[in-house]
């Protein structure tokens, strides 16, 4: 693994704390990284360390491996931002932020007061109809057949159709939407990430200019007509908040599917207990939520802090990384144990006042697409001679899961 650092290291960070960290390389590797990459960090690394890779562009940033730690910074509004984290409007010289992941008190809390109930478990669960419909009609591509390619078969279009229903775009947009993911959360190259964001902010401005003169009942027309404290939100709200939608609304499902059903196939006697006791399912996506949580975030310092004695100034940049913090030894007895009765909590979808939005989608989408393959296909196994490629980053992402069965 060729380490490259751009940005220097800031004067304050002491040297024996400089690391590179493996899991923020976005390329492919072909091993499990939870199995070596994680557990390695977790056996050689102190409480905080300073990546000198961690944010896009090879850029440092303090890494916390403990999910107290995390915890602690999640809920520090005081000391720690998540404006600006994600770095997709400075990418094109710009500054407007997603909505509402990148506001600070008080808009964020009369943004999130407006869309919290949209996407509440109720909300969620009157999407089940429509969501088990779509799981049944790609599972059911696979009977009368031997293998597949979980990934790209049902993994990756399975929550990209659910997106773009909710967004009311045709299914003919997918192959765009998922070829512009990738570059933005999966590809090193700062001018690929800027092309691919230009293009979906243009694509997205077109769609909501028209949905302008045509409202419906899908997400983007919600966002042009959310007021707060009886005042329209601006234009730069509207587009923010739908980047933000697209985002979250189709890589972060398809990471954790491709990550669950690489466990259960590499693991006959948890998919047994399943097939055994449907009921289990439930517990059992959580279980795995927490062991193969797949997505890193950031804060940025705004005030000088310490965390275990060690100075945070203005400016640092904190990685929230959850693969981390699911794997934590001292949250978790045997942390790299999967057990689907350990009934532990997790900070998988964030914490605190920023905790994901769409949250509550995401497991309606993974617990129906764990019990409607699970009802199709028989027990299933990678295939003779595979080797899975994953791709670490910001998100951790199972590229390819070729399956067998019967």
């Amino acid at each position: 693994m060729t380490e490259q650092t751009v940005a220097p290291i800031p004067a304050h960070v002491p040297a024996e704390l400089v690391r590179y960290y493996p899991l923020s390389e976005r390329k492919t590797i072909y091993e499990n990284p939870f199995d070596t990459l994680v557990a390695d960090v977790h056996n050689t690394w102190p409480e905080i360390a300073y990546g000198s890779n961690v944010y896009p562009g090879n850029v440092g940033a303090w890494v916390l491996r403990r999910a107290e730690d995390l915890k602690a910074v999640y809920m520090d509004e005081e000391h720690f931002t998540k404006k600006g984290f994600s770095g997709f409007a400075a990418l094109l010289g710009e500054s407007w932020s997603l909505i509402p992941t990148e506001l600070e008190p008080p808009r964020h809390g009369a943004f999130r007061q407006v869309l919290n109930p949209l996407f509440a478990p109720r909300r969620m669960a009157e999407l089940t109809v429509k969501v088990r419909d779509r799981a049944r009609e790609l599972a059911a591509r696979f009977k009368g057949r031997t293998e597949c390619d979980f990934a790209a078969e049902f993994a990756v279009p399975f929550p990209a159709i659910i997106f773009l229903e909710l967004f009311g775009l045709p299914q003919a947009e997918m192959d765009h939407f998922l070829a512009w993911e990738h570059k933005l959360l999966h590809v090193a190259d700062q001018t690929v990430r800027a092309d691919a964001t230009r293009e979906v902010k243009h694509f997205l401005q077109d769609v909501i200019k028209e949905r302008r003169k045509n409202l419906g009942t899908d997400l983007i027309s919600n966002a042009i007509q959310i007021t707060i404290d009886g005042e329209p939100i601006t234009d730069d709200e509207i587009l923010g908040h739908c980047f933000n939608l697209y985002v979250g609304g189709l890589d972060t499902v398809a990471s954790n599917l491709g990550l669950h059903f690489h466990h259960l196939a590499t693991h006959p006697e948890h998919q047994q207990q399943l097939r055994d006791n449907p009921a289990l399912i439930p517990a059992a996506m959580e279980e795995m939520l927490r062991a193969y949580s797949a997505v890193t975030t950031f804060r940025i310092c705004t005030k000088q802090t310490e965390i275990h004695g060690v100075s945070i100034l203005p400016g640092d940049k904190v990685a929230m990384t959850t693969p981390l913090a699911g794997r934590d030894p001292t949250q978790y007895k045997n942390p790299n144990e999967v057990r689907f009765d350990r009934g532990a909590t997790h900070v998988t979808f964030g914490y605190g006042s920023h905790r994901c939005l769409g949250a509550n989608l995401a497991r309606r989408e993974l617990l129906i697409a764990l019990e409607e393959v699970l009802a199709v296909l028989p027990p299933f196994r990678l295939a003779p001679g595979a080797v899975v490629p994953f791709r670490a980053g910001g998100v951790i992402h199972v590229e390819s899961l070729p399956l067998v069965w019967g």
